[in-house]
């Protein structure tokens, strides 16, 4: 036994996000972790590094026992956590990253040949094709990953969590990473692994512990397990989504953009009509995502955006948010949320001047409308006073929502860059719901972007297709499919020659 944690429990503001949950994973062993968002796994993995003090039971490590953790503590002890949104300084090298914070030192000077030999040792280890000397800001994601791990391997942990790895890596650089996983398991590492997508549990692990309201629910090996086994222990019952809402043709468009270009992009020619949603699809680095934040103000762009029958004129997101336009972006950690801040500050921060009185926060009307958000995304756990870091990815993507959903301000346009990205099947499903609702109800126009074609035939009445920052294919109605997607996507280029 490597890892063993038992009747661990934590609250919240009175609200349990842990009851009790027991936790056991062996040497040589990679141990899948799942649940829905708000089960507890994200609170799990942050006791365990030391970011919050369980309110009781115990964590023992490589046979040493512990009431609680620092993060000092955990590192000593031998976990080692590589979290979805990486802990690396872009602006130094590689080797300056493993060693961060643990220099290697000889005579008061650091010692930088031995450190560029244990660098390139962990990355043959990993089998990293990475320059120790190149910056960690000029490297692709995939690489990074790697760098992340070499570091964690260079304090010769008992135990490696990775949280949600492969949430922004293309197909190659997951393969290369699932490859590093099994490697690991073979050199007699315990593997924590979190993740929402099962072909990852089915190819990786060898055990799966599922959470559910902050207990175990099913604790148990995936030997001879099918995906359906597996489906069914993780989903909760849920409703079916609303209908799509009705697109006339005669109505104006809600968003118009006429020979947008940007860094990267265009020229792009859209409508968007009241009600409908849009999907953009193309692979990493197409220009999906680019196009969304040059729509809302965040790049120098040309051309023509209208709201409404409107020109945005005025330049940036204060722009793009006076006009009527409301972003939700991709990276929630780094670009939406504020983690220190309560879960009430965040959903509602832009309503706030909204919901005062005589220029004085109304603190009541703010609980009564973030109650009745919560209730309707089903926000858990549903704490006003709660961190947001304390709240699951998902759950963290449904306070970033609320913010233009809450019913205080009107939303017009409404822009979403991977909506449902480290999300499980069941948020995954609320946040579609809430989607869909906004379009149908409040007749807002909705334009998403997305790398998922699942996502986007579930979601969208219509769809973009980018490469190179320019829209190659519109597919819509009874076409858009998965396959036409990934045929559109796929597509032979004048270089490479049709089977």
């Amino acid at each position: 036994m490597t890892l063993r944690v038992t009747g661990l429990a934590k609250s919240f503001g009175g609200v349990h996000a842990l009851r009790g949950v027991d936790l056991t994973i062996e040497s040589g062993e990679v141990h899948a972790l799942l649940g829905h968002n708000g089960a507890g796994k994200s609170t799990l993995i942050k006791a365990l590094g030391g970011a919050f003090s369980p309110d009781s039971g115990t964590i023992e490590v490589a046979g040493h026992r512990y009431d609680a953790l620092s993060p000092r503590k955990s590192i000593d002890a031998g976990i080692a956590i590589i979290f979805q949104h990486l802990s690396l300084v872009d602006s130094l090298s590689v080797v300056d990253n493993i060693f961060l914070g643990q220099e290697e030192h000889r005579g008061g000077i650091v010692n930088r040949g031995s450190q560029r030999e244990q660098a390139r040792g962990l990355l043959d280890r990993l089998g990293a094709n990475v320059a120790v000397d190149a910056r960690v800001g000029t490297l692709p994601m995939g690489q990074r990953q790697l760098v992340e791990i070499a570091k964690a391997l260079s304090r010769d942990p008992a135990v490696l969590i990775l949280d949600e790895p492969t949430a922004a890596l293309s197909v190659h650089e997951i393969q290369a990473l699932e490859r590093t996983v099994l490697a690991l398991k073979r050199d007699g590492l315990a593997i924590c692994y979190v993740t929402h997508l099962l072909g990852e549990v089915e190819r990786l692990a060898d055990r799966m512990t599922v959470l559910r309201d902050g207990q175990v629910h099913v604790a148990t090996s995936l030997a001879g397990k099918s995906r359906r086994d597996i489906i069914e222990a993780i989903a909760e019952p849920s409703s079916e989504l609303p209908g799509r809402a009705p697109i006339l043709e005669a109505d104006p468009p809600q968003l118009q953009l006429r020979g947008l270009t940007g860094p990267g992009i265009g020229p792009i020619d859209l409508d968007v009509r009241p009600g409908e949603i849009v999907g953009l699809y193309g692979l990493i680095g197409s220009g999906r995502t680019r196009t969304i934040e040059t729509v809302f103000g965040r790049y120098r762009r040309h051309g023509t955006v209208s709201v409404g029958g409107r020109p945005v004129t005025r330049r940036g997101p204060r722009g793009g948010l006076a006009a009527g336009l409301a972003l939700v972006p991709g990276d929630r950690g780094r670009q939406g949320l504020f983690a220190s801040l309560s879960a009430l500050d965040n959903a509602l921060l832009p309503a706030q001047r909204a919901l005062s009185r005589f220029g004085v926060r109304n603190r009541r009307r703010e609980r009564e409308t973030f109650a009745s958000l919560t209730d309707s995304l089903k926000v858990r756990p549903a704490s006003a006073v709660a961190p947001a870091r304390a709240f699951s990815g998902g759950n963290q993507q449904k306070l970033l929502l609320g913010r233009w959903i809450n019913g205080v301000l009107p939303t017009t346009v409404l822009l979403l860059d991977e909506p449902t990205q480290g999300v499980d099947v069941n948020a995954r499903h609320e946040i579609y719901r809430v989607v869909r609702t906004i379009a149908s109800e409040r007749r807002a126009a909705v334009l998403f972007a997305s790398t998922d074609p699942e996502e986007v035939v579930t979601l969208a009445d219509r769809c973009l297709v980018m490469d190179q920052g320019r829209v190659v294919a519109t597919i819509a109605g009874p076409d858009l499919t998965e396959d036409a997607l990934l045929a559109a996507v796929h597509r032979p280029t004048p270089m490479e020659v049709p089977s």
